[in-house]
């Protein structure tokens, strides 16, 4: 499994996730880059993703939808902050509408996420950010934590296809 560590901090209002890949940082970075890799990994294995827009450029928006079990539909956005091809990627990460508007009741996180070789291969480090306590712990008790960590470790699978 990928996923080495998580960290909940509700002082310093983030979730770290932390993950090693046997393959390169460029390869990692190519899932992200990638809107056909990037379904196959964003959401849990029973809830998969489908990207419509992919503009990795900073004030480009990606748009995707995650579809469940049932046929239920979650869309989510993000907006690019900065991104610094293949090492690091910076956007803030919402909840929307399935016409992709923002959903201003729910939490957003400002993500960044950071490749640097490691022992040979990549280590992940995925930080979100909330504005409150109540904020993290209202996607925590949602299951960001076990969510996210179980997307993340779809990524060795995709790796070695």
């Amino acid at each position: 499994m990928p996923v080495t560590d998580v960290q909940r901090d509700l002082d310093n209002l983030t979730l770290t996730i932390t993950a090693e890949f046997a393959a390169p940082v460029e390869r990692i970075w190519q899932i992200y880059a990638d809107p056909r890799q990037l379904e196959k990994v964003w959401g849990p294995p029973t809830y998969p993703a489908t990207v419509v827009d992919h503009d990795l450029t900073p004030g480009g928006r990606v748009t995707y939808y995650m579809t469940g079990p049932e046929g239920d539909k979650y869309a989510g956005y993000w907006r690019i902050i900065a991104v610094d091809e293949p090492r690091s990627l910076t956007f803030e990460d919402g909840f929307a509408d399935l016409d992709f508007n923002p959903k201003p009741e729910m939490p957003v996180s400002r993500s960044t996420f950071t490749f640097t070789e490691h022992n040979g291969g990549t280590r992940a480090t995925y930080v979100s950010t909330y504005e409150s306590a109540e904020a993290l712990q209202q996607v925590l008790e949602m299951g960001l934590e076990e969510g996210a960590t179980l997307a993340i470790n779809q990524i060795d699978e995709l790796i070695v296809s």
